[in-house]
């Protein structure tokens, strides 16, 4: 039999223990029991005792072995397993930007002025649906478990990418592209999944894999849907006269995407071990039957409650503000190296574009994995992302700065340009730690583990908001600064600094790291 004693109360007496005072009149006990109704919702903490086993209910609910959980090693195949199946998202969404525009062209009667529109069209309806549903998603997660939610929007976000290469009108497209957005759900799992699957020694290393996988699917994902469309076309030799890729050129790419999803799925259905643990239906408390809790409703809050959360609405707007930086800078970066000098960018050919982008990928990708675990165990997740809030509004003043010294036109300029550039971009990649950071601090301050997943889903669905919408936006802010010639071309950098800087002063409410591991798992102190 398990029994559960409150830590607040005494404990269940023994055979030799005289028992506690009982209240002696109802209105005693009925104000003991609404002291306790108050208190153990969310905020009650319990101790469980199983066999020779000691186990901490800590105040969100989730379970704790004394002295082992902060110890327990990270379970590397299966942080892995999950790291490969966060790929897919990032390839399903990008791997059909080389490739959209000409494929709108080929399957819709449109004039050539509107190829953008509807690309952009396109590209933007899949974070759109997946914005609408990821909530669902999330409380599907909380409710029915992760795994299967993560299987089921796999092998969905998969077969949704296969057919989109075969589609041969514009709705079609559109139809396929709402349907790979719709269970592309997977993400919000995974992020839950990875956070339970590490503790608070752990979890950096493990986001720090995750964060890496999530940008190795953005880098793939272009390359493949690149370099397999229309392959009757790019490769005479090898594919010309073969009939079925003369009719659905953009075939193969999504079949590819497909097949590299359908191999997540099936790992995952296989493998990946289920994290969400169910509770007992009930226990004994003093002599009482204590309401059961099972897993689909113990601790869930709705999503008003669950915005009102102690640092939840600071962290979201903290998260938020991070990622429009983000994506501000992804969708302008490309736009200005390529743009002529005169007119406010860098002017390079595409090889160095694709040379800079392959840095920025490297860089990206070495503070990830050998910086931020060793500065985020010494500074804090709190630190980390005042540090990078410090450094975002100077790594966007390095791109006109580069312009600058390009616009002079003399040798020791251009010579001290690229002596510049290579070292601000590499330098100022670190910034990217902010993305890890700010998930560790999502998870933090989680006031129990049955919303977990249903906060991953809130923030979500802001991103996949800002990731449809700030691409466009910025850009067009870019191509107007450089077409009026605003601030000489540099208006856009200057909204930027000013953006970076306002995250400085909203990283400071962020919700102290003490108070965050304490939410989580009552201090670890509770033995």
């Amino acid at each position: 039999m398990v029994v559960i004693t409150r830590e607040t109360d005494r404990p269940h007496p023994g055979p030799d223990v005289a028992p506690p005072a009982r209240a002696e009149s109802a209105d005693e006990l009925g104000d003991a029991r609404a002291i306790i109704d108050e208190t153990t919702a969310l905020l009650g903490q319990s101790k469980v005792t199983c066999g020779n086993e000691s186990i901490s209910e800590t105040q969100n609910g989730a379970s704790e072995t004394y002295g082992n959980d902060d110890e327990k090693p990270l379970p590397k195949t299966q942080v892995l397993l999950l790291c490969y199946a966060r790929m897919i998202e990032p390839l399903a969404f990008f791997s059909i930007f080389p490739y959209v525009s000409q494929m709108v062209q080929e399957n819709g009667d449109v004039l050539d002025t509107d190829v953008g529109f509807y690309s952009g069209l396109i590209e933007s309806l899949f974070s759109l649906t997946q914005a609408i549903v990821m909530i669902f998603w999330g409380r599907a997660a909380d409710r029915f478990g992760r795994k299967p939610v993560l299987v089921y929007s796999l092998f969905g976000v998969t077969l949704a990418t296969g057919l989109f290469g075969f589609a041969k009108t514009i709705p079609q497209m559109i139809l396929f592209r709402c349907l790979a957005g719709i269970f592309a759900g997977t993400i919000v799992t995974i992020r839950t999944m990875v956070a339970e699957h590490s503790t608070p020694k752990t979890q950096a290393r493990a986001f720090s894999w995750f964060a890496f996988s999530g940008n190795l699917g953005i880098f793939l994902g272009p390359l493949m849907g690149g370099a397999l469309a229309d392959p009757a076309t790019q490769y005479p030799g090898l594919f010309g006269g073969v009939r079925f890729f003369e009719d659905h050129p953009y075939a193969l790419s999504s079949l590819v995407v497909a097949l590299v999803g359908a191999t997540a799925a099936i790992t995952s259905a296989c493998f990946i071990k289920e994290t969400l643990k169910k509770e007992p239906d009930s226990a004994e408390y003093d002599g009482e039957e204590v309401a059961s809790h099972t897993p689909g409703r113990r601790d869930t809050l709705s999503t008003r409650q669950l915005l009102k959360a102690p640092g939840v609405g600071v962290v979201l707007y903290v998260y938020g503000h991070i990622m429009t930086l983000a994506f501000a800078y992804t969708a302008i970066i490309p736009v200005f190296w390529f743009t002529p000098v005169p007119l406010g960018g860098w002017g390079f050919t595409p090889l160095q574009i694709s040379l800079m982008m392959g840095l920025n990928g490297a860089a990206q990708a070495a503070w990830l994995l050998l910086v931020f675990p060793p500065l985020q165990h010494r500074i804090g997740t709190k630190g980390v992302i005042r540090v990078c809030a410090l450094a975002y509004p100077f790594f966007f003043l390095g791109c006109p700065i580069g312009n600058v010294l390009l616009r002079s036109g003399t040798e020791a300029s251009v010579n001290a340009f690229w002596v510049f550039a290579p070292i601000m971009l590499t330098i100022g990649c670190g910034v990217s730690m902010s993305f890890t950071a700010i998930q560790l601090s999502l998870n933090d301050i989680s006031p129990s583990p049955r919303v977990l997943g249903t906060l991953n889903a809130l923030a979500l669905t802001s991103i996949s908001a800002l990731r449809a919408f700030c691409p466009a936006l910025f850009n067009s802010l870019f191509a107007l600064g450089a077409r009026t010639q605003l601030v000489g071309g540099y208006a856009i950098w200057i909204l930027l600094f000013v953006l970076a800087s306002g995250l400085s002063v909203a990283a400071r409410y962020l919700p102290e790291p003490q108070e965050n591991q304490k939410s989580r798992n009552g201090n670890g102190q509770a033995r």
